[in-house]
């Protein structure tokens, strides 16, 4: 397989004419960030914008955007925004790029420019929208599109398939092969044949789940384990999802009616989402049934479902407030939590965090683990194989999952008969470039991680982070000092203060005498010490005994005045 060499950047050469150039700029190596670029004649068609988000290594992040950089002095350039389907992780990001250049015009299906004008809304920036359907045609620039019906975990997904001068490119999007979906729309195989006979130059293809040996359970084999929950339960059922997964709240929504139950929606972004699926007509909301969260509490326990979310153990969503005792909605005893979805990769620990204060307040949890109560929307390595079969394409660019998830999906395409030297194994920043029917990795951009922290954007970096940990897991220590510069002498301090490492101060006083004689030393050996140097010295030594007694590496902030 052909591989990005080590982490050198090596800018790509100039694009030669009649190339058609691919750069993802997320997406791989992550489970989230979504994005492509590609360019030919010196236009650029985006598909997907997603974001991102945050594990715990990653304080005080709300989001992670992709990196705009490489396009951000080619706004002009752009004739079009590809959105697949309505997930965060393809979407998310829109309004930020948007926020650059607000004519971009963005391409999808009905739901999927239906969630992201509701998202824009918020941010106050109306869109450029062209509304497309499986089996429609549209010419943007160089590029011509066609859309293909492709199932996923949400309605309305598509495939889309790239003809330009250089080739033809196939992007899946996310999918899955579900042969008997909620709403009867398959993915298309047929077409996916037809292309194939029409060749297909670069197949980038969906990685998630290319560890997964055989085929993803069909969705429909949810509803009969939530109706046997439901039957069971005698209080309040609880069950978090996705604010996008509309054929499991559809599930819950007829379980809910099958025994009598009310249904609540909590969470803004389960509300908004809800609301405009059932509008569209995506959504099948039996009469009567939904119920305001305001009135749940008047009403017997055995006769509501609340669908919430926060299935990932996001801090501010509503089921992480309801373990926390933070949430209008209070659980107790008796109470049966289920956990509809999947759980991202580093997620862990917050999910968990969740489930052991849902278990503490009496709740029963329910979860994949335990129950068949989630199926995965992407397609395992046996519907991978079945796409290579058909589709023979000449190149295969793995994408969307995490490094192990792209390289076990390029052994899929090996095995079917894909020469290995045109299986890509890209990194996001990676530069490919298409021409003749030769797919190419010539290079890399600078590509990084743009956070986003409350209305600040791409201003927290790694090093902050870094502080951020430290501050959390180790404490803070703050030295100041007061040394007159002509005798050496200390004229005031050390006055050492603490947080987050000892509950007294007081546990300093050995350390003191060294500081000061430290500094009484570096001062008289050199008059020229620079305030800078100083802290330095003061540094080194608390840094030193820190470590040696304590085991510990705290934030040090020496701070040395001169009198």
């Amino acid at each position: 397989m052909t591989e990005v060499a080590g982490s050198a950047l090596v800018p790509p050469p100039p694009l030669a004419e009649g190339t058609l150039r691919v750069v993802p700029l997320g997406g791989l190596g992550e489970i989230g960030r979504n994005m492509a670029v590609f360019e030919i004649s010196g236009k650029l068609l985006i598909v997907d914008c997603g974001v991102l988000f945050p594990e715990e290594t990653q304080p005080g992040v709300d989001l992670i955007l992709p990196d705009f950089s490489y396009i951000e002095d080619r706004l002009d350039d752009i004739v079009g925004l590809v959105l697949t389907h309505g997930h965060e992780d393809h979407i998310g990001a829109v309004p930020y790029l948007l926020r650059l250049k607000n004519d971009i015009p963005l391409i999808g299906s009905q739901l999927t420019l239906a969630l992201i004008e509701a998202k824009l809304q918020e941010h106050r920036i109306k869109p450029f929208t062209l509304t497309v359907a499986e089996g429609q045609i549209e010419q943007f620039g160089p590029f011509e599109c066609e859309f293909i019906a492709v199932n996923h975990s949400i309605p309305d997904a598509l495939a889309v398939f790239i003809r330009t001068e250089a080739g033809t490119v196939l992007h899946t999007g996310d999918f899955k092969m579900d042969q008997l979906p909620l709403d009867g729309r398959i993915t298309d195989l047929r077409a996916f044949s037809r292309l194939g006979e029409e060749g297909v130059d670069l197949f980038m293809v969906d990685s998630t789940n290319a560890d997964v040996p055989g085929f993803t359970t069909a969705e429909r084999e949810i509803g009969p384990e939530l109706d046997r929950l439901f039957g069971q339960v005698s209080k309040r059922v609880i069950v978090a999802s996705f604010s996008s997964h509309i054929h499991r709240v559809q599930q819950v929504l007829d379980a809910a009616a099958a025994h009598g139950r009310f249904v609540c929606f909590a969470g803004r972004s389960m509300v908004r989402n809800m609301t405009i699926a059932a509008k569209l007509g995506y959504l099948r909301v039996p009469d009567g049934i939904l119920v305001d969260v305001k009135n749940v509490d008047n009403l017997p326990d055995d006769r509501v479902v609340l669908m919430s979310t926060g299935s990932q153990g996001e801090p501010m969503a509503a089921l992480s407030r309801m373990a926390n005792g933070d949430h209008q909605i209070t659980v107790g005893k008796g109470d049966t939590v289920i956990l509809a979805s999947s759980l991202i990769p580093g997620n862990e620990n917050a999910v968990f965090r969740v489930i052991n204060g849902l278990l503490k307040l009496g709740a029963d949890v329910i979860h994949k683990g335990n129950a068949r109560v989630h199926v995965s929307g992407h397609a395992a390595a046996g519907e991978l194989l079945y796409c290579y079969n058909i589709l023979k394409p000449k190149n295969v660019m793995p994408v969307h999952g995490e490094t192990r998830h792209l390289i076990a999906n390029g052994k899929l395409a090996i095995q079917t008969g894909v020469p290995v030297e045109n299986v890509l194994q890209t990194d996001d920043g990676s530069v490919v470039d298409l021409s003749g029917g030769v797919a190419r990795i010539v290079g890399a951009v600078e590509c990084g991680y743009v956070y986003v922290d409350g209305s600040s954007i791409g201003e927290i970096t790694d090093a902050d982070l870094k502080d951020r940990r430290i501050l959390g897991e180790e404490g803070f220590i703050s030295i100041i000092t007061v040394v007159n510069r002509s005798t050496g002498t200390i004229v005031s301090g050390p006055d050492i203060h603490a947080r987050g490492f000892a509950e007294d101060d007081s546990v300093f006083d050995d350390i003191k005498p060294k500081i000061s004689s430290a500094l009484a030393e570096a001062v008289m050996s050199n008059k020229d010490h620079t305030a800078h140097q100083l802290q330095q010295v003061v540094r080194r030594v608390v840094g030193t005994w820190v470590n040696r007694r304590y085991r510990r590496r705290p934030m040090i902030i020496p701070v040395v005045l001169e009198a």
